[in-house]
């Protein structure tokens, strides 16, 4: 089992949003948002940053903390 390291998927059913809605509003496809999702794979810092945006959020919820 990967890391958990994004928390992407929380906020989206905080928010109410799909993975797809996700995905098409930054121009992933819904097979890499769903692995982002799942901590399978993590967005670059750039896309970290999209995501937030269109979230609007700050980008540090986004991310599981370490302390």
């Amino acid at each position: 089992m990967a890391d958990r390291i994004n928390r992407i998927k929380e906020v989206l059913v905080i928010q109410g949003k799909t993975q797809v809605w996700l995905a098409e509003k930054i121009g992933k496809s819904k097979t890499a948002m769903s692995a982002i999702c799942n901590n399978q794979s993590q967005p670059h810092l750039k896309e970290l940053k999209k995501i937030a945006k269109v979230l609007d959020i700050d980008i540090r919820e986004l991310l599981v903390p370490t302390k």
